[in-house]
Parts: structure tokens; sequence; C-alpha cells
């Protein structure tokens, strides 16, 4: 598999966490609980017992599948761990965090609150490496060490974790920029940051799962993004779709809200086609959508339980107040979806195209579970 999967994302665990260790074992004579992390009001010392209590805290939730909230427990050193042991600490817990990762099916999520109360398997793999390279980075500074990681390690985390931070000169550098930690050429300083875990909606029968830049990357290339995918599928509009996202996302202007999801089946984990907005909302709250369904899957209802379950969601946010789509008039199957979906036939589509729109006031219910308030385009497709 060509994206972050399971082995791939719990390997950057333990390969972040094993660079961490080597670049703290340097310092591990020096006095940690003295110094001051840099910008941090913790201590060295409090800080490292920070970097192991977060990787344990992701590893609980990811194998214990924790739905509502943080598994209640926290970790505590013995009195006194020296730095040594406390560096053994970290090692131990990363490698949990790794196990985790790795036996957790694709589909496996876990309760995390930022920003839609959930994270899949790279997506804890992901925040367990931003911890230990950022934590390391505040430790390392502090005590004079060298440390710099491996460039992969950042960009996973950013292409994971950060879709709206527009790459830079460099994924590391990028990094510190995105969390207040450096300064970039031509960019404002970041004061306040937060990591973005991927969107997940529920649509009948379906799961919409939004793609990351990760993912995207994969499938643009002609991977499969870290899914399974039907017999025929991805389709090429899916396809896409991704690169539109990457490019949305290399300009800094990727809107994670209003990105590209994949279908994928509750019944048996397989991904059968693609939906997703071909921008975010223009100023007077317009929004285009576009779907693809793999052929072996149109004759279901899939593509109509998707789009109500997107149109549902995207009606439901302040800054949405029209969806829009066009599609080939001879594509009778697909404006049959659209029909069924809620959406009524408008001019604008241009020649030779149709035109549809649904507003706010004739949408479906929004889907019971969906989260979140915060991309691209995918070819119509065809049901029958």
């Amino acid at each position: 598999m060509g994206t972050q999967g399971g082995e791939q994302a719990a390997e950057q665990v333990r390969n972040a966490v094993a660079g961490a260790v080597a670049a703290l074992g340097a310092g591990v004579a020096l006095d940690w609980g003295e110094v001051p992390a840099s910008g941090l009001d913790w201590s060295c010392r409090e800080t490292a017992e920070h970097i192991a209590g977060d990787l344990l805290a992701y590893a609980s939730q990811l194998a214990g599948r924790a739905q509502h909230a943080y598994v209640p427990y926290d970790l505590t050193l013995d009195d006194p761990a020296d730095n040594t042991g406390t560096l053994q600490v970290i090692e131990t817990t990363g490698a949990l965090l790794a196990a985790a990762v790795r036996t957790a099916p694709r589909h496996a999520r876990a309760f995390h609150p930022y920003p839609f109360r959930s994270a899949n398997r790279e997506g804890f793999a992901a925040m367990g490496v931003a911890e230990v390279l950022l934590h390391t980075y505040d430790i390392t500074t502090a005590l004079g060490l060298r440390y710099e990681p491996a460039a992969g390690h950042a960009d996973f985390v950013l292409r994971t974790l950060f879709p709206d931070a527009r790459p830079g000169p460099g994924p590391w550098p990028t990094l510190l920029w995105a969390t207040g930690r450096g300064a970039l050429p031509g960019r404002a300083p970041v004061t306040a940051w937060r990591w973005h875990n991927n969107l997940v909606l529920p649509a009948g029968r379906l799961t919409l799962e939004a793609l990351t830049p990760a993912s995207a990357a994969d499938l643009a290339t002609g991977g499969d993004g870290g899914f399974t995918w039907i017999e025929g599928g991805p389709m090429d509009g899916t396809r896409v779709a991704a690169e539109l996202l990457l490019k949305a996302y290399a300009d800094g202007v990727l809107r994670p809200r209003f990105g590209v999801f994949v279908l994928v089946r509750r019944e048996d984990d397989l991904a059968i086609g693609g939906l997703g907005f071909h921008s975010a909302p223009d100023g007077d709250g317009r929004v285009e959508i576009g779907y693809d369904l793999v052929a072996a899957a149109r004759g279901y209802g899939y593509a109509t339980e998707a789009l109500r379950g997107l149109a549902g969601w995207a009606l439901a946010q302040d800054d949405v107040r029209c969806l829009f789509a066009t599609v080939e008039p001879d594509n009778a199957a697909s404006r049959a979806v659209l029909a069924r979906a809620g959406f009524s036939r408008v001019d604008g589509g241009g020649e030779p195209l149709h035109a549809y729109e649904l507003r706010g006031d004739s949408a479906p219910e929004r889907p019971k579970g969906s989260e979140g308030s915060e991309g691209s385009e995918g070819s119509e497709g065809s049901e029958g």
C-alpha cells in the first residue's frame, strides 16, 4: 500500500522516538528539573514526562477504542526516576503506541477532541510523532543540544495533521513555523495553532472519510489512498479530485472541511467512490460539489445516501447557504441521484451541462453523529 498504512505509521512512531531518545541521551548528565523547556512553562524534566504521557494516552485511546472521552488515568514516573529512566519510559510508551497503530484495523477510530472528536490510526501516530518532535526540540533547545529529525517525520505530521499549512522550504522548518516555534520568510508568525484530524461523516450504509494530503498524494500518483477498493476503483474522477486537493494544499488555500471524501461501505470496509467540494464556499455561501461511483457499486442507492449525508452536514455549517452541481444532460442516473437528494434544476450550468442546487431551507436532515464545523472535484458518477 503506497500511503501511510498501519505498519508504515507505526514505523514513523518507532523511528521518531529513537531519534529523540538519541538526541536527549546526550544530555542525561544535565539537570533537566532546573532548566525550563524552550517556550514552555514546564521544566525539561516535566516536558519529557509529558512526551511519555501523551504517547501512552494515544496508545490507550486507539487500543481501547475509547469513543467519548479520554481513558481516565495518567502516567506517573517513580520518584526518583533519573533522566536515563525517563528516556526508558519514552521508549516504552513509544513502543506501545507503535504496537497499537500497527495492529489497529484501517477503519478503527477513537476519541480525540480536535477538531471532530475522533482520529484514526494514522492520526494517532502523527499526533504521537508531533509530540515527540516538537517537545524534543523544546528540551534540546533549552539544554543546548543538537536535534533535527528526519524530514520524513515532519512531512508525515504536516500532511496528516496540518492540511491548511502551506508547505514551506522544508518540512521541519515548516512544522516549527506552523506550531509557533520558528519563522518562515514572507509568512506571519503563528501565535495560536491546533492540529486537524480528518472529518468522518455517517451516510446510511456508508462512511464518508475526508482525505488528508497524505492520502490524496497517494491517490494522485496511482495508489489506493490507504483504502481497499472494490474492483474497478478508484475512478479517474477521484484521482483528479485528489490532485486538485493537493494543489489547494500546495497553494495554502485548502480548507479541510471542504475537501474530498472517499465513500466506504460499512459492511465490508471497501471504498466504492468519491464525493467532495470543488472549493470552499464563496461569499454568498454557495459551494459546488461533484461525485463519482465505481461501476460495480452503481444501482444500489449508495450515491444518493452519500449525497444526502454530505448535503445535510454541509448545509448545517454557518458559511454554507446553497449546494450546486452540474451534470451532463444524457446522464439520467446522475440526474436522478440529485433529484432524490432534494436538488432542483436551475439556470447556470452552461452549455451543455444542466445545473442543480439545494438550498438550506430544503436540505435533508443532518446525519446523526456527524461532527464539526470546518476539496475538490469528482466527476459526476452514474447510478441506475
